[in-house]
């Protein structure tokens, strides 16, 4: 029903309009019916003739004075419908107000102003009592809703915001007076969600969190104590693990020698992790008169879809916890991934039956492939060249073509790659940069990554995206964002060196390879600049490579000579050595700032290394600004963990050598970021 204004005529519409027009639908049929009788049957037409007028007569009468009725009786229920309406709004049972642009309420039923309590004015400004609720929020266009969750007085809501043009809202409303100018409105209705989200809590810590538990050392644990005592140190190691477990009301079950698989209840992640997870300590506390003490890697998945992928998740964590050296938990969601502990490094195994595995697996992949391209990290050090020159003669010996992806030479790599580069011995493509190897390579391709595990610090990241076939060899542990679609990842944390492992490779991918004497010094070099000349990380291993490397060829003088610095280096670093300061006793801090040396970031690392040299001094962090970026070089002996201090900030390395990169920032920024995370882990007892 509307009102016509102008003749202040009242009108139905709608189905209304047309039940009422029926007894002029049915007169004209009555018509027309009578018409056809009279020319069938005159004297039947005549009687129908009376009884159609009779009918018309009764309808005019019947119309005419029954429709000013029903136009009243529709009025009076208009009105009262929209007082009925009104009030049905106003004692609905959810919270529902109308706002003004400016945040105003123009409007509140008697459940917002109950919720707002008794001193909330007519033309209170929401957010004054819900902050979320302010004009900042409120949906810009007609057809837009908003959602938002809101807290007052220990309650959540669930708030829905819609703007309503003003023009809905005539002059028979008395809902509310909106001003003449204003062009809309906002409602807004809250649900009360807080019981609702209670028990979704609830059922959220009750979720089963599945974990597997590995004992790192297994075989050099047993092998470091008496045969009579291995079941007395299984069975200690056993017990702390079953009450560990037990005091978070979970399960244990071995099943393996060394294995064990565990159920605990997500409302009891934090309790283990405000208990830091002393489990790993207490299991390296056990000492029956074993040589080595045993250690733990612990991998938890928690999985919102369903428990079959929480144990994907847990066993993807236990191999990257393996991956990273052990002694360390690593919890794997959703949301990411978090590492817990290792602080220590492992002991490194004798042993090279790995390093003989992997070289096999690496032998069936080059056999099969024409075109392989080898690239380490960006800003290619001696390691990964070296690394790469080693791979080269793998696949060389095998009779394959392979090529070295660099894009530029910094000035301690110059000198060595200089050597390759131009002799004759070498064929002219064995270098090639980014665009060159993206032109040649193809799907049947394959890429070895070498001295880093993480996609976007390599040479050429796109390069990855364009074959199927990548293999990894790196030394340093691995993180959250690593080549994931690899087909052979070869990640020894415990090495020294990418040449060292290449070295190792050497040895059993081509038997009795021969390895010239330039190759064996570049491999030696790059465990040279690794190790800081052998007093870094290095193991028997290590020695043992260095020794067939010697045995091939290696010059040591000559190697020495391409390491050298040049004046303008040697005064850089001495100028970021004498800078430094002594923070908190024990970390050594300095900035290299408008540095003229060609590579700033290598005299930045060799500047780390020196400053370890000073006494009280535990770690060492030299902050380097090149190409728009700052880069932190840390190192430490044996004391600090640099590597979960630089994990922190983005980056990643070894217990001894690590590092980050700040993109955002500028020097004295990145300089705060770091001593800020090292406060935080002094106070958390991580350092």
């Amino acid at each position: 029903m509307r009102e016509n204004e102008e003749h202040g005529q009242v009108h139905l519409k709608g189905s209304l309009r047309y039940y009422m027009q029926w007894p002029i639908i049915l007169a004209i049929l009555l018509i027309v019916a009578n018409i056809v009788c009279f020319v069938l049957n005159q004297r039947v037409g005549l009687i129908l003739a009376v009884f159609v007028v009779i009918y018309l007569i009764v309808a005019i009468v019947m119309y005419v004075y029954g429709r000013s009725r029903v136009m009243r009786d529709l009025i009076e229920f208009a009105a009262q419908y929209g007082v009925v309406q009104n009030t049905l709004l106003k004692e609905l049972g959810i919270p529902y107000a109308i706002l003004l642009p400016d945040g105003k309420a123009a409007w509140m039923n008697d459940q917002f102003r109950d919720l707002l309590g008794e001193y909330a004015s007519k033309d209170a400004v929401i957010s004054q009592y819900i902050p979320e609720l302010n004009k900042n929020i409120f949906p810009r266009g007609e057809n837009e809703v908003t959602h938002i969750d809101v807290y007052y007085e220990d309650k959540e809501y669930k708030a829905e915001l819609k703007q309503v043009p003003a023009s809905g809202f005539t002059q028979t409303e008395n809902l509310v007076e909106m001003p003449a100018q204003q062009e809309y409105f906002v409602a807004v209705s809250l649900l009360d969600v807080t019981e609702l989200n209670e028990e979704i809590k609830i059922n959220e810590a009750q979720r089963l969190v599945a974990g597997l538990i590995y004992i790192d050392n297994y075989d050099e644990v047993m092998q470091s104590v008496e045969d009579v005592r291995q079941s007395l140190l299984m069975a200690l190691v056993d017990r702390r693990i079953n009450q560990y477990i037990a005091k978070v009301n979970g399960i244990v079950r071995r099943v393996d020698n060394d294995k064990y698989f565990i159920v605990i209840q997500k409302q009891h992640f934090k309790e283990l992790e405000d208990d830091k997870f002393s489990l790993l300590t207490d299991v390296k506390s056990i000492n029956i008169g074993n040589g080595i003490p045993a250690t733990l890697s612990i991998g938890l998945g928690l999985s919102s879809d369903s428990y079959a992928q929480s144990y994907t998740y847990a066993r993807s964590a236990i191999d990257l916890a393996l991956a990273r050296g052990g002694d360390q938990v690593v919890i794997k969601d959703c949301n990411g991934i978090t590492y817990y502990g290792g602080k220590r490094e492992r002991t490194a195994k004798n042993t090279q039956v790995k390093a003989r595995v992997e070289a096999e697996a690496l032998k069936e992949f080059i056999t099969v492939k024409d075109k392989i391209f080898v690239m380490g990290h960006e800003l290619t050090d001696v390691d990964s060249f070296g690394a790469a020159i080693g791979l080269y003669r793998a696949a060389r010996a095998l009779g394959k073509r392979i090529y070295i992806v660099i894009n530029e030479a910094s000035t301690s790599l110059r000198p060595l790659y200089d050597v390759f580069l131009h002799n004759d011995d070498y064929p002219d493509d064995l270098f090639l940069n980014s665009r060159q190897a993206l032109d040649l390579a193809d799907e049947d391709s394959m890429v070895i990554v070498v001295d880093t595990n993480r996609p976007q610090m390599t040479e050429c990241p796109e390069l990855l995206n364009t074959t199927r076939t990548i293999i990894v060899l790196d030394h340093h542990r691995q993180s959250s964002d690593n080549i994931s679609n690899a087909l052979l990842s070869y990640v020894e944390s415990q090495a020294s060196s990418a040449c060292e492992m290449v070295s190792e490779i050497l040895q059993y991918i081509v038997e009795d390879i021969e390895l010239p004497s330039v190759e064996a010094s570049a491999l030696y070099a790059g465990i040279v600049i690794d190790t800081n000349n052998f007093t870094n990380r290095t193991g028997v291993r290590t020695f043992e490579a260095a020794a067939f490397l010697r045995e091939n060829g290696a010059d040591i003088t000559e190697v020495r000579k391409m390491l050298r610095d040049d004046m303008d280096s040697y005064r850089a670093k001495a100028a970021i050595i004498s800078n430094a300061e002594v923070y908190r006793e024990r970390f050594a801090l300095a900035e290299a700032k408008n540095l003229t040396v060609e590579s700033p970031t290598i005299v930045g690392a060799q500047a780390a290394n020196e400053l370890l040299d000073i006494d009280s001094v535990k770690a060492s962090f030299v902050f380097t600004e090149y190409n728009g970026r700052i880069y932190v070089s840390a190192r430490s002996i044996d004391e600090i963990n640099v590597q979960v201090i630089m994990e922190k900030l983005g980056g990643g390395g070894h217990m001894n050598a690590a590092g980050a990169q700040f993109n955002n920032t500028d020097m004295d920024g990145a300089v705060e970021e770091v001593k800020k995370v090292i406060d935080q882990m002094i106070e958390e007892g991580d350092i």
